[in-house]
């Protein structure tokens, strides 16, 4: 039995020919595969992938550049603020030694000798050992005039009681190393300045 679209388009005909479509009936051949594909919109789909593509590749780069540039500074701030965090005081702190020569109040020489000095963190205190006299005693910090610190020696082990109880020490930055002025008075009351390289 014919349905009713055959029987108005006239499907029904045996001449061979092609139903001409009517508004009932729009279809006039059907097919098992899709139709083929509009290449209109190939373009501006490939388009639009390149530009997204480029986007994101600028957006990677730009936060790569920026993730670069606060390394770095980063690196130079962190250098920065450990420079900063360094004083003048920082020079004199570390362990020392050097040979001092000691004279009278006259300037006529008395003897050689070998010191060694430790300036703590801080620069406020530290230690010495004059090892050719077996002497050793501590260091604090008393005065800092310009970039010279001024320490006073107090005595703490004498065992051939050839040292003075007390001193004073000067300092200050030399090249690599610290320029030492130790000032003294004998128990005999003979003013005595040593002085030598600390490195």
């Amino acid at each position: 039995m014919d349905t009713a679209a055959e029987l108005e388009s006239g499907s029904g005909d045996e001449s061979g020919t092609t139903p001409t479509p009517t508004p009932a009936s729009p279809v006039t051949q059907l097919s098992l595969w899709p139709p083929p594909r509009s290449t209109r919109h190939s373009a501006r789909r490939r388009r639009q992938v390149i530009v997204v593509s480029a986007a994101v590749a600028a957006v990677l780069a730009l936060a790569g550049g920026i993730a670069a540039a606060l390394t770095f500074s980063a690196d130079e701030s962190g250098e920065d603020a450990a420079g900063a965090g360094r004083t003048h005081l920082d020079v004199f702190v570390g362990s020392w030694s050097g040979e001092m020569v000691q004279v009278d109040t006259e300037g006529d020489y008395v003897a050689d000798w070998h010191a060694e000095v430790r300036i703590e963190d801080g620069a406020e205190r530290g230690s010495t050992a004059w090892t050719t006299f077996a002497c050793s005693g501590t260091l604090v910090q008393t005065a800092a005039e310009g970039d010279r610190l001024v320490y006073t020696y107090t005595e703490t082990a004498d065992p051939q009681d050839r040292c003075v109880d007390e001193a004073e020490l000067t300092v200050l930055p030399d090249g690599e190393g610290l320029a030492a002025e130790w000032s003294s008075v004998t128990r005999e009351g003979t003013r005595m300045i040593s002085t030598g390289q600390l490195e």
